[in-house]
């Protein structure tokens, strides 16, 4: 099994990135956010999910190790494969998931591509269990908004169509100041109009 690779980035494509590692070639599926940190000729680490079935290897690769942590614990959830596992975390990240989860956030799962209402509603009802919750210990009010369904409330309130939310959430930095996530959201659709 392979846990992790470090080398040189020889090239990257649309969701993937090749990382020669002792002279050999590793075609790593990586998330959007992950792709923009693995410059060409640069060198890389990258914590690895080794994904073995019957017809096939794939390796997913991941900038830190609660991304790969969170990926492995989505991927042991009912209906959930690698692929999804990988579209949830390049829209949002480990810290913006344990958010949803505690405050119950079903619009947050739905922004995904792939996921409906109920596989939405299946997945927060599964995490509960699975992610570390440390808010959970308190009096968490379900339900309740988070910083990154704040935002997406206002962009749709400002009358951007999903789409357009879901790929300007991908570049939002979940810092808990909604103020700050919601100028960089905007940033994002300012210059993907331009």
């Amino acid at each position: 099994m392979i846990g992790s690779l470090r080398g040189k980035v020889l090239e990257r494509n649309d969701a993937t990135a090749l990382l020669e590692v002792g002279g050999v070639g590793y075609l790593v599926q990586v998330t959007p956010r992950t792709l923009a940190e693995l410059e060409p000729t640069s060198n890389a680490f990258l914590y690895v999910h080794h994904h073995i079935r019957e017809d096939s290897q794939v390796l997913f690769g991941f900038m830190s190790r609660a991304e790969r942590d969170t990926f492995n614990i989505l991927i042991g959830t009912h209906g959930i494969g690698p692929s999804l596992a990988l579209a949830i975390l390049g829209v949002h990240t480990p810290a913006s998931l344990i958010d949803i989860v505690a405050s119950g956030d079903l619009a947050g799962f739905t922004i995904v591509p792939g996921v409906g209402k109920k596989t939405a509603e299946r997945l927060l009802v599964e995490l509960k269990n699975k992610l570390d919750l440390p808010i959970l210990s308190g009096p968490a009010v379900e339900g309740a908004a988070t910083p990154m369904s704040e935002v997406r409330e206002a962009l749709a309130g400002l009358g951007y169509g999903n789409e357009e939310i879901r790929e300007a959430l991908k570049g939002v930095t979940a810092t808990g100041d909604t103020a700050e996530m919601l100028r960089q959201a905007l940033s994002m659709l300012g210059s993907s109009r331009a």
